[in-house]
């Protein structure tokens, strides 16, 4: 199954983060918190404004990005989880 985002919407799968503290503690999965890092998947066309223009995306498919920690709406396609949030719950995107 395919999506395509609409608008100015992304889909995000969210990057697991590591399993290891800096000082060698190992973290149980209870413990966890959810991931504020993911790749985009899919990206929408952009904001359509109120004289009718299409705003381009700052974000496309393949970006790594940081955003809020209970952005957007948790979805599952073929068995793989993701999120799908408006371009405006990007915090930023990562450049290693």
């Amino acid at each position: 199954m395919k999506l395509k985002p609409l608008n100015d919407r992304v889909l995000v799968k969210r990057l697991e983060e590591e399993e290891v503290t800096k000082g060698g503690i190992i973290i149980p999965d209870s413990a966890k918190e959810k991931p504020m890092r993911g790749q985009i998947v899919a990206a929408g066309p952009g904001k359509l404004a109120e004289d009718g223009k299409r705003a381009k995306m700052s974000v496309e498919k393949g970006d790594t990005v940081l955003f809020n920690k209970y952005a957007g709406t948790e979805i599952k396609l073929d068995g793989e989880e993701y999120l799908i949030m408006r371009e405006d719950d990007i915090l930023g995107v990562i450049h290693d």
